[in-house]
Order: structure tokens, then sequence, then C-alpha cells
């Protein structure tokens, strides 16, 4: 077991989301760092058996187990243990609300990241944030709040961290515009009827990245790029025009921002999610480790496309959303949360997750400027219209 007693010399991290591939990797961090950062609190939807194994380890304050039918088996786990035990999507925004926290990684995957997190900024808690739905939903909302509450948000997406650590030093600087950078996934130069056969297992074959399977899918579709999008609008306050996407297969420049002389700056680096995760963490400072470094010479060639927006038409969606906004970008969401899922049980083809997504923006009311409950009730309805048509 990590001794958790916490010096004034070591950040308290909550970790929102701890079993999944960004939540463990953050422990692998603060496992190699306990000089450095202590965790102060572990929560998991479903996966009970790793909550318990992560508790045992790390000693946190709390854990939380968002599914209460596992709450006893935890509670009893822990029984001879210092941790309280939570369950329930309430108490997460309640445990999200405590004070002994330093820093929120905010690594829930989807739309169910969102309250903890707005709860975390209303307490006025750094975020080290690795959900992009939530800014893609209420974006506007997450950003004012923490302009109000004078809450850093440190984003742990790679692309969204290379864009931060571009900007460092820069605030007085006019961006020109920012070029995200997208791998292509795994069908990378495919067509339609190829796509058309595709399944979820090859779906889940990353080239290049170890994530978990909703944004591995979102990866394959672009969808995850288009999200990147939206996400970068309000982390950056930019204008659509300003936000381009270039294939780049190789995933050593994680992304770039261009000033108004035309100068570019990118960070590079292999891919390898402990790195941002860290960054986010220790921010400002920056943290020696033993991750591998990039070596020019493998791969010796970057090179750099277009995508293939008519048949990777899911970034064409999000570039829609993005460009209309409102709530259109919580719509575009949830039934793609939907259609993920369906996809990953084997419901709808790979194509449809598309279909769905097409279907459910241009059906849903638009709202210009919804309010934080409007947005709850378009999420709502945009799942139920989306999980029709796929006849969930």
């Amino acid at each position: 077991m990590i001794q958790n007693m916490s010096t004034s010399s070591q950040k308290r991290i909550a970790i929102f989301g701890s079993t999944g591939s960004i939540g463990t990797q953050a422990l692998d961090v603060i496992e190699a760092n306990p000089d450095k950062f202590v965790a102060e609190i572990l929560t998991a939807q479903t996966n009970d058996v790793l909550l318990i194994e992560q508790a045992i380890k790390f000693n946190p304050n709390c854990v939380v187990i968002g599914d209460e039918t596992k709450y006893l088996k935890v509670k009893e786990a822990l029984a001879n243990t210092t941790v309280k035990v939570f369950a329930g999507e309430k108490a997460l925004v309640e445990v999200a609300s405590f004070q002994t926290y330093d820093m929120m990684l905010a690594a829930i995957v989807g739309y169910g990241g969102l309250k903890p997190t707005l709860a975390a900024v209303e307490l006025g808690k750094p975020i080290a944030l690795a959900n992009k739905e939530t800014l893609v939903i209420a974006g506007d909302i997450i950003m004012k709040k923490a302009a109000e509450k004078r809450v850093p948000i440190i984003p742990v997406d790679s692309e969204h961290s290379a864009i931060f650590q571009c900007l460092v030093g820069e605030t007085r600087n006019k961006i020109d515009k920012i070029i995200l950078t997208a791998s292509g996934g795994p069908f990378l130069g495919k067509k339609p009827n190829y796509l058309v056969n595709v399944k979820r297992e090859h779906a889940l074959q990353h080239p290049n990245w170890s994530m978990g399977a909703k944004i591995t899918i979102d990866s394959a579709t672009l969808m995850n790029k288009g999200l990147e999008m939206i996400e970068a609008k309000w982390l950056f306050n930019l204008k659509p025009e300003q936000i381009q996407v270039v294939i780049h297969p190789q995933s050593i420049i994680h992304s770039m921002v261009q000033f108004e002389d035309g100068s570019i700056k990118a960070q590079m680096g292999l891919p390898d999610m402990k790195l941002p995760i860290q960054y986010a963490m220790a921010f400002p400072q920056r943290v020696s480790n033993n991750f591998p470094r990039y070596n020019f010479k493998h791969p010796n060639t970057l090179t750099f496309d277009e995508p293939d927006i008519k048949t990777f038409r899911n970034l064409a969606l999000a570039q829609e959303a993005l460009d209309k906004g409102g709530n259109i970008p919580c719509v575009l969401n949830a039934a793609n949360e939907i259609a993920v899922y369906a996809f990953l049980k084997n419901r709808i083809g790979f194509l449809d997750i598309t279909d769905v997504i097409d279907k459910t923006i241009h059906t849903i009311r638009f709202i210009e400027n919804p309010t934080i409950e409007e947005l709850f009730e378009s999420d709502s309805e945009a799942r139920s219209f989306a999980a029709n048509i796929i006849k969930l």
C-alpha cells in the first residue's frame, strides 16, 4: 500500500475515471512521483474490481463506484482500510464538491463527466481536462464559470496539450490558426465500399495510440477530431475558421499553432498519453521521467495530408455543429455516444454511426443560447431519438 499522508509539497489529485485508460496512466505517474502527487479521490462507473485494487494500493481519502449495485462489494472489500466509499451519479457530484483535493483529473468518458467537472469548477478547483465532451456539450458555460472562478483548465488530450504548450509565453501574440493533427485511425485511405464491412475488432485496432474503446472508435470515424475542434474553440477562444485539421499518420507532431506573423510552433513527441497527463498535473513545472524519447531516425519522415471528409463524414458533421453552435454540439455528442455504443454491441454497422448522427442533429430543435438545463434536455432528447433510429 502507498502511504497517503500528503504533505504541502504534494498535489492531491482527484481522478474521476480512475479505471479507464487515462486514469490508470495517471496513477502510474503518481506512483512514479510520490514526492509530487498523491491520489486523493478515485472514481469508477462499473469496474469495481480494479477500483478496489487501486484503493488498496493508493489508499485515497474516498472512492465512488457509479454503479450502485456494486456498492456493497466495494464497501466490504475496503472495510479494513480508512477509505470512504460512496456510490451513484449524485455521489460523483457530491465528492467533486469536497475541499480535500487540489486538482481534478476529469477522465470520465462522455457526458457522464460534465456534472462532476462543473461542480469542481464551481468550487474553484483546477481541472486537468481529459474529458473533451464536457466542453463539446457546455463549453460556453464551463469556460465562463472557469473565468469567473479563476480556475485554470489544463488540457490533457495530446492535441490540446500540444497547443497549450505552444502558447505558453505567447499570451500577447495573436493566433492566426491552430492545426490539429490526426493519425487517420486504422482506416486511413479506405473508401465506403471497404468500410461497409468493418467489424468492431477492426475498428478497435488503432495504429499508434492505446486508448479506451469509445475514443478508439471515435478515432476510426474521425469524430474524435471533430470533437477536438469544438473543444479547441472553447479552450483557446477561437473562431471556427481558425481551426484546421491535417492527417499526420506518424502521430509525432501532436498539434501546431500558427501566429499572425506566419511562424508555426509545433509540439512533438512519441504517442504516449503519460506525457500530457504528467504535464497537466505538474503544470507549470516539467517533471523528469523515463518515458521513451523520439529518435529522428525512426520514423525519419513526417507526412501531412488533408482529411477525406467525403468518406469520413463525421468530421464534416462536427464542423457543421461547430459552425452552428448553440445546442447542436451537445446533440452531436449525444447521438455519437448512442451510435458508438450500438456499434460496439454489434447492433449497427460502421457507416451507420454517421447516418444516426446526421439524422439526429438535423431533427432535434436548435437552441441558439441554451441554459445548462436546456443542454441536459437536448442531450436526453438526442439520445432518445438516436436510440429509436437504432431500435435499441
